[in-house]
């Protein structure tokens, strides 16, 4: 017998018998349950999916059915596979109900699942998969139509509770956090910070599993989301703007949008030159009240028991500190808007996406330091030594250094280099750096013979 010929999304009518339909998945919700209206003290299974198989049409499916049969259908594919789906029922959507929780879609129809008459099973024709796969990454919304982290931070509370469209790129990943509700439900969250050319730090909430498992898998600072359908609220915990993602939400990872490509490069460009080092000043703590004193190891092994980020003081020599290299190594210059690498002689930021091209052209200089500690245990290779830490450790401005000899620059490295110094840092885990730790000193300064003393014997005690 032939096999059977797939019907596009785009002519789904109900009237169809024993329809095929093929697409990629482009959104999957988490298993759930309800009570069988029915057959009381039995539950019934049910979970969502959308998949595409065209730029304009995509549509939801929902299959029901027992534990079994659900948990088992849920496992089989993922967000991104292509699946084919087998004798679906072809209903018309109800804005009112079910559909009022699913994503937004052009078809005027969705999909029923159902165990007894439906068949799901990953797609294994390799031309449709090769026609179908570059679909994930296309919005599902107009590309144009998003809302940058600037733009959420400037409208502020006027958004709270709205959902929008938003692109930007991700720099960090948190920790997946396990939960129970007080009623025995099982629960997680993640939380991921966004970054454009605006805003540094932006919090999205995950609480969906498919969405979680579809982050775990993303490269910080490599990774670029249009997220359509997200929504914004007041955190007054922490007295600003959230996203989190929701049923209706979907997102696309790397689009294919020159907006997105724009962003890749712009967050690819700071990453690499230290321009996302600007630190939150929110999870900074004032450097007097940092007391645990650690040796190199032990902060290492700090950062890799918990990966959270932690405040220290170290006593150790400083091993690495090139002051006598190019000016160009040791102060760099930035957009003040974008935080762009700039150089000095450039009147305008060559960022594309810097919204503030059109506007007069600033700038900051500031030190762009990266030094290694080293004490008996180890070295703490490439940490983060930035002005106003910097000028206050070397004693003096930029403008003061770029007048010195490099005579005058050597004779200051020396006052330091290889000199047991105080160090108070802060540790944050990095999925870009080979130590899978960054390290930025809050402040530096020659240690003191008898402390240093002091806190060694109390170390050695604690070992």
């Amino acid at each position: 017998m032939a096999a059977q010929t797939c019907i596009s999304i785009s002519e789904l009518h109900p009237n169809f018998c024993h329809p095929k339909v093929a697409g990629v998945v482009i959104g999957k919700s988490d298993v759930r349950s309800f009570p069988d209206r029915k057959n009381i003290g039995v539950d019934r299974y049910t979970f969502g999916f959308t998949i595409r198989d065209s730029p304009n049409f995509f549509i939801n499916v929902t299959a029901w059915g027992n534990s079994g049969y659900i948990n088992g259908l849920s496992s089989s594919f993922n967000i991104g596979d292509c699946v084919n789906i087998q004798n679906p029922l072809v209903a018309s959507k109800d804005p009112e109900k079910a559909d009022k929780f699913s994503p937004e879609t052009p078809s005027l129809y969705r999909l029923m699942v159902m165990e007894a008459h439906s068949q799901v099973y990953v797609c294994a024709e390799m031309d449709t998969v090769d026609r179908m796969l570059p679909l994930i990454h296309l919005p599902v919304k107009d590309s144009r139509d998003f809302y940058s982290l600037g733009d959420i931070v400037a409208n502020g509370q006027k958004l709270n509770g709205s959902v929008i469209n938003i692109l930007a790129a991700v720099r960090w990943i948190g920790e997946l956090k396990q939960f129970t509700t007080s009623d025995g439900r099982k629960g997680q969250r993640l939380e991921v910070k966004l970054f454009d050319d605006s805003v540094p730090s932006f919090p999205l909430v995950c609480w969906d599993r498919e969405t979680i498992q579809l982050i775990q898998t993303l490269i910080p600072k490599e990774t670029v989301l249009f997220i359509a359908d997200a929504k914004i609220n007041f955190d007054s915990f922490r007295n600003g703007m959230t996203a989190t993602v929701n049923s209706k939400t979907i997102i696309t990872v790397n689009p294919d949008t020159r907006e997105a490509s724009l962003l890749f490069s712009y967050a690819k460009e700071v990453s690499e030159t230290g321009g996302l080092d600007e630190d939150e000043k929110t999870e900074d703590v004032p450097v007097e009240s940092i007391t645990d004193v650690y040796t190199v190891s032990q902060l290492k092994q700090k950062a890799q028991d918990d990966q959270d980020v932690f405040f220290g003081i170290t006593y150790s020599f400083i091993s690495k500190l090139d002051l006598d290299s190019s000016v160009s190594k040791v102060i760099r210059t930035r957009c003040t808007r974008c935080k762009f690498l700039v150089t000095e002689e450039m009147q305008s930021c060559s960022n594309p996406l810097c919204q503030g091209r059109d506007q007069g052209f600033s700038s900051t200089t500031a030190f762009d330091l990266l030094v290694d500690f080293t004490d008996h245990t180890g070295t703490l290779h490439t940490c983060s030594l930035k002005s106003p830490v910097a000028e206050k450790t070397l004693g003096c401005t930029t403008e003061e250094f770029t007048r010195l000899t490099d005579d005058e620059r050597t004779t200051m490295k020396w006052k330091f280099l290889l000199e047991r110094c105080k160090i108070y840092v802060k540790i944050l885990p990095s999925n870009t750096m080979r130590t899978k730790i960054r390290v930025v000193v809050l402040a530096c300064s020659l240690a003191d013979p008898g402390e240093v003393k002091q806190h060694m014997s109390a170390l050695q005690q604690r070992l």
